[in-house]
Formats: C-alpha cells, structure tokens, sequence
C-alpha cells in the first residue's frame, strides 16, 4: 500500500499543446493491461534528457543519447513496460531502432526523430512485433487529455499511477506543466529503476532546456533511493513545445529561467516522492535532512549513505527506535575529518543526539512515538560548514523481499 499517495484526477491533469499520447494494450509481457505508450511532439520543440549512470544501459538508453545529438528535432516518445530490452546486445539495438523506424513512418518524421524507452524485466528479448501492432492502435488514440492513461501505460511494479500538473505565471503568460512517471523499485540515483516525463508548454531555448533538465532531476529523481541500486533504464525526459507563445527562455541566468526551472523542479520533486511514497512494500514516507555540511555534495552522501543502509530502513519498519545505526551509517559515509563530537540528530521534534552522544533528555518512549508515524523526518546536523541536502527514502519491509522475488512469476 502507498504511503500517502492518492489515483491522481483526471480532471486535475492539464494538457500541453504540441503533445498527444496514445496508449494500447500491446501484451508485451502479460495481458490485459496498458503497457505501451506513443507521444506525438508538434514540430517545433524542444527535448532534452538525462539518463542512468549505470554502465550496462539498455538498449533504448543508447538509442535515446545518440538521437537527442542530432537535428532534427525530436518529433514523437514510445515507451513499453514490461520488457527491458537491457542485456539484450546487438539484437536489443535493432529491436529499439526498429520501434522508431515504424513510430516514424506512422507520424511521417525520420526514425532519429523518436525516443524509444523500455522498463521491465533485464536480459528478456524485446518482442517488438507485439509493438510493430500495438502502435496504430495507439496512433488512434492519441489525444491531448490522455495523461492519465499514459502514467497507467508506463507501469511496472506500481500499484498507482504518477502525475503532476502546475501553472506558473511569467511575465504575465501563463505557462503550463504536465509529467507522469513511473518506478517502485530499484530505485537509486543517478538515476532510479523510474522513467519520467515532463512537458510545457514554454519556449525554450534546446541548451538551456538541457540546463534545466538537469537541475530538476538533480533536486528531484537524483535524490531519492529505495533499495540502493541503480537501474540500465532510468531517464528523464523534459519537452518545452514552445505554443504557449512566450519569448524563447534563453540561459541560466535570466528571471524567466529561474521561474520556470523552480516551476518543473516542483512538478519533478512531487513524482520523485511520489515514487518513494510506492516504494515496493513501502510503509513508510522518510524525509532525510542533513545540514551543517561544508557542501551540499557531503549532505547529498551523509543522505544516502542513511537512507541505503538496511539496518536503518529495517528499523524504520519495525517502528524500533534503534537510532544508533542512523549515526553509524554518518560514520559510514566516507566523509574526511568528520567530528562526531559535532553531530546531532533528530526523529521529528525529538532531539535524540547532541554533539554524538545520546542526549540527556531523550527517552526510548520518544523515539517510538516518532517511529510509528507513517512520514518520519530524520534531521543530522554535521556541524562543519553552512551546506545542506535533502534525500528522500521509505522503510525495507517483508514486501519488497516478495514481490521482488516473485516479479518474474
């Protein structure tokens, strides 16, 4: 069961002109459910991404990175769940540039023109003749208002789809954001067993549309973790259609940038979290804080270093009050010249270190009362710099351990 996450509204998910999806039942792995998606992008935009730093990326991965290197612009996304189509060799690369090739010819643009994504099961053969058939049934469907069917589509171990919208007001032109993603395990950045998709209806720039995508995922998708392990599928990808009629967004440095960048860090932020939030077995939502560091990359590592550690997540699930292991696994983060005497940790309002040791006013009954909750804020001061970073994980329960030895079955 998700922690604290709701089916998103239909209603509440706005379209992005220059977009349509389409979706279809193509049986890639298993019957009877929404498991591939086309996205139709009007001439004109722009695309950018980022992808897993796993070096046995997938097929799809490769494909993705040599397309989004060349003009023309990207014209359309397919995306299957399922199948992988990672550890799949020279044969896994025809299957994914042969999905282009009739995505193309269905949408009359050049197969470099599209992005192929896979997500499922490592080392199984892509059947693409199932996605050869699927796609006209998926071209028939394409609509502006499909957002919803789409974050089915795009499904693996989810138990609820993930979709976000928000407007933003720049320079008096409302501009509009929609993303879906997808992910509930093997999740770890950079980036996480997730596929996320983000489009605006903004104009901007190609270079400065990279610049953004990686600051968002940098604040969003980089800094959640389930289990610890990176996937060879995971992507980001940000469109900016430009329809909305602003003046192009050009650079880093500019207001409009700024707003606008904050605006899709947000839509990003909240399906990241929503990704944690239906963690595999998931039952508890962990916001991990850490300040006090000389860089924020020092935070980022004292974050993970607690919300990887099983000793840690298997504690937050028991609702055990074992805090200790949350200061051992500071000490396992690999920081250089760190001064425990200068640490202080914190589960909710309860102050349960002080300068690394046990404070004298916390009590076990203190620490259980926090650990029962189903949001947990774990708060450690590093004591060493101005820097801080926040990481979000859930609990290790029985679940995760079934479902991720009967996925297959």
């Amino acid at each position: 069961m998700a922690v604290n996450l709701v089916v998103p509204e239909a209603s509440a998910l706005r379209p992005i002109a220059g977009v349509r999806l389409g979706i279809t039942e193509a049986h890639v792995r298993k019957p009877n459910r929404k498991d591939l998606l086309l996205v139709e992008i009007a001439e004109g935009a722009s695309v950018a991404g980022v992808f897993t730093m796993n070096q046995f990326c997938a097929a799809p991965v490769q494909v993705c990175r040599k397309h989004l290197g060349h003009e023309p612009a990207i014209r359309a996304i397919v995306v299957n769940t399922g199948v992988a189509n990672a550890g799949t060799g020279e044969p896994g690369l025809a299957a994914a540039n042969e999905t282009c090739a009739v995505a193309a010819a269905l949408l009359g643009c050049r197969p470099d023109q599209v992005l192929p994504f896979s997500t499922g099961v490592i080392m199984e053969p892509l059947p693409v003749e199932r996605i050869e058939a699927g796609l006209p049934h998926c071209k028939a469907s394409l609509k502006a208002d499909n957002w919803l069917d789409a974050a089915h589509a795009i499904m693996t171990t989810d138990t609820l789809p993930k979709a976000v919208s928000r407007q933003v007001n720049i320079d008096g032109r409302m501009l509009t954001i929609t993303g879906i993603s997808k992910g509930a395990g093997m999740i770890q950045p950079n980036m996480a067993t997730m596929l996320g998709f983000i489009a605006t209806d903004a104009a901007v720039a190609q270079d400065t549309l990279q610049d953004m995508v990686r600051f968002a995922a940098d604040r969003s998708f980089n800094v959640v973790t389930i289990d610890g392990d990176t996937s060879t599928n995971d992507s980001f990808v940000l469109i900016a259609t430009g329809k909305a009629g602003n003046p192009v967004i050009r650079g880093e440095g500019t207001a409009e940038y700024a707003l606008l960048a904050e605006a899709v860090t947000d839509v990003a932020r909240q399906l990241a979290q929503a990704i944690v939030r239906d963690g595999e077995g998931a039952t508890k939502f962990i916001t991990i804080k850490v300040d006090g560091g000389e860089t924020r990359e020092e935070c980022l590592r004292v974050g993970k270093s607690i919300a990887h550690s099983p000793l840690v997540k298997t504690a937050f699930f028991a609702s055990d009050p074992n805090l200790g292991r949350i200061l051992a696994a500071v000490g396992n983060s690999g920081l250089e010249d760190l001064d425990q005497a200068k640490i202080d940790l914190r589960l909710g309002d309860v102050l349960v270190a002080q300068n690394g040791a046990r404070a004298a006013s916390y009590s076990e009954e203190q620490g259980k009362r926090v650990m029962k909750e189903a949001e947990i804020l774990v708060q450690v001061s590093l004591g060493r710099g101005v820097e801080c970073a926040t990481v979000w994980t859930c609990d290790l329960s029985y679940d995760y351990v079934k479902i991720n030895a009967d996925y297959r079955s």
